[in-house]
């Protein structure tokens, strides 16, 4: 795991989509990341860029997907 320093910022990510943008909780949750970074780059150009391929697979071994049962 990452050290804190390098963790990915959620708290500032979900300040500006909730709260700058106005986003609907369910709207900002079903965005991609790829969807995520074109509206982090409209505001802020010198944005690095999207999360490697190294992290996003971190970020889902770390927090999966729960498997729902059909209805």
């Amino acid at each position: 795991m990452k050290p804190q320093s390098e963790a990915f910022p959620w708290p500032q990510v979900m300040s500006f989509g909730l709260g700058r943008l106005q986003m609907a909780p369910k709207d900002f949750w079903a965005m991609s990341l790829p969807e995520l970074n074109a509206a982090l780059r409209v505001h802020y150009p010198d944005t690095n860029h999207a999360p490697s391929r190294r992290d996003l697979n971190e970020l889902m071994q770390n927090h999966p997907d729960l498997q729902r049962e059909p209805a």
